[in-house]
């Protein structure tokens, strides 16, 4: 519309509105009817493995007792739905964090899920349709663990991952060492696991996740980790999202490139992953590199990281499946071509050598 066409439009305006004034509320509702009403956005469609992660931090987010941290947990959660996304991770024993006081006991503070604690996250996951990683307190068997409780979209409870590597202080509060071999929960759209805080000062249960094929791994913390989330998302090359109670929480792609992140101005973030997606180490594949684009175009993406010679390889069409691919083209996953390496290294290498783990 142009400027004089706006001009005219806003006279319109208070002529109607001021002759509505005698009219009461109802000569107002007759003029907003009279407006041209928007058309509604359609959602755009997915890739068929597009995901939609969202992540929460809380950091100075305080309550006055578990009850009233996890209504306001509940909240955020409630502000990602815009987004519609299809998994929400919150922080490392969100539930007793951030309040004044000492925590509540073990006894008081843990549960076999679904429990008090959890309920109205697995309620949350069914009346949204949603994934929900919920790290609380649990006990089985009498044993204490810190715990990253997987719920489904139904609501149940998909599995639990307890922390491996607790602090000397949370073993003196009565917590046990999980199981050195972390479980992978398979979704709807793939394989997930997690790591906990302090879990990522070792490399055991990140590099067992690679091994057991995990697409993501949530890393629920009671700090950000820095350049070390971006790091184990770049040296296992998977997804990495972490939820902490303090300073940022952030969704790291394959290659460790941070796609989005919670800072001063956002206490959750929300972001899309295409699952359709695998790392090339460049050299030789590149040289098929040519004829993937001339077959395929802007069907396909390769995003070559240079220095480290990795190459990104994603199909951004519903049609182009990434392992149709590899097989066409005659190449080999990162992980798998070092793995091959690592086989051929083991058959010439002397008798009595130390071999290291890939």
């Amino acid at each position: 519309m142009t400027q004089s066409g706006d001009h005219l439009s806003r006279r319109h305006w208070l002529a109607v509105s001021s002759g509505a004034l005698g009219a009461g509320l109802a000569g107002r509702a007759a003029f907003s009817a009279s407006l041209p009403q928007p058309t509604p956005t359609p959602r755009p469609r997915r890739l068929p493995r597009e995901i939609w992660v969202a992540t929460i931090s809380q950091n100075n987010l305080t309550a006055d007792n578990p009850d009233a941290m996890i209504r306001r947990m509940l909240a955020l959660m409630e502000e990602t739905l815009v987004y519609d996304p299809d998994i929400i991770c919150l922080p490392e024993v969100f539930h007793v964090a951030n309040q004044p006081g000492a925590r509540p006991s073990l006894t008081k503070s843990a549960e076999s899920p679904v429990g008090d604690i959890s309920a109205p996250f697995s309620k949350f996951a069914k009346a949204h349709n949603c994934y929900v990683v919920c790290p609380i307190y649990t006990v089985h068997e009498g044993r204490y663990y810190n715990a990253a409780v997987f719920l489904d979209r139904a609501g149940g409870v998909l599995g639990e991952y307890r922390k491996m590597h607790p602090t000397i202080g949370e073993i003196e509060q009565g917590i046990v060492p999980g199981p050195l071999d972390p479980p992978v929960f398979q979704t709807d759209f793939g394989r997930v696991g997690a790591q906990i805080c302090f879990d990522i000062e070792w490399t055991d249960g990140w590099q067992a996740l690679a091994r057991k094929g995990a697409e993501i791994v949530f890393w629920p913390s009671a700090f950000s980790g820095g350049a070390m989330v971006n790091h184990a998302a770049c040296r296992h090359m998977y997804c990495v999202v972490s939820s902490t109670r303090k300073g940022a929480s952030k969704i790291c792609d394959l290659a460790g490139v941070e796609t989005a992140k919670t800072g001063h101005f956002a206490q959750w973030t929300c972001g899309p992953i295409n699952l359709e997606k695998t790392v090339l180490h460049t050299w030789p594949y590149c040289q098929r590199f040519k004829d993937i684009q001339a077959r395929y175009g802007r069907k396909v993406r390769l995003t070559t990281f240079h220095d480290e010679e990795w190459t990104l390889l994603e199909s951004v069409a519903p049609d182009v499946n990434i392992q149709d691919l590899l097989n066409e083209f005659d190449l080999k996953t990162h992980r798998d071509h070092i793995q091959a390496a690592d086989t051929v290294q083991k058959e010439h290498r002397p008798r009595g050598a130390a071999a290291a783990k890939p």
